[in-house]
């Protein structure tokens, strides 16, 4: 968590979880962000199924990493890899929460639809294929996403979800058979 304390003189510094950042890290962190974060939140959206949970997502991942800020070379694999991560972490700490009731837009997906709309001009998914994604295992889904989405090789792929290349195509594939499985009805 950021915040601003005054030192002595009038001197105010940023501040994160009790350490100064220097001005440095904070430039280059600023200038990720506003870089980077549109792309993030896309492919947190693509994950979630939600734009706004990807909203939150990016935004728990960038606090979490801005202490250790400029200890990458190249930040953006890691940043990627840790947007992967706290997915599949949330999805498993709410796949054991109770249900609640949604307003239906949610359901339909509606309001994520215009979201995305909202911070991309790219068209955003079919509904069908939305619902779809959205009910692939987290792996699977994380795979496709990352594969398709973001256009990473098997290897790439791999380092962000921690396993090897052979379980990425397997990932891919079974996530591919999933939602052709599910498309097959539609074609003319």
């Amino acid at each position: 968590m950021a915040f601003l304390v005054e030192q002595e003189g009038g001197v105010v510094d940023d501040v994160v979880d009790g350490a100064a950042a220097s001005g440095d890290t904070a430039a280059s962190f600023d200038a990720y962000v506003a870089e980077h974060r549109n792309a993030l939140v896309r492919y947190a959206t693509f994950l979630c199924g939600s734009a706004a949970q990807a909203d939150d997502l990016v935004q728990y991942v960038l606090v979490r990493l801005y202490p250790r800020w400029g200890t990458w070379a190249d930040p953006h694999p890691y940043v990627r890899r840790s947007v992967t991560n706290e997915f599949l972490s949330w999805r498993r700490r709410w796949a054991t929460r109770q249900v609640h009731a949604v307003p239906d837009a949610a359901l339909t997906g509606e309001a994520d639809r215009r979201a995305h709309v909202e911070w991309t001009d790219e068209p955003g998914p079919d509904p069908e294929l939305w619902a779809l994604l959205g009910r692939l295992p987290r792996q699977q889904r994380a795979a496709v996403v990352l594969r398709y989405w973001e256009g990473l090789s098997d290897d790439e792929i791999g380092a962000v979800l921690e396993c090897r290349p052979g379980t990425v195509r397997a990932h891919v594939s079974r996530g591919m058979a999933t939602l052709r499985a599910g498309l097959e009805g539609r074609r003319p």
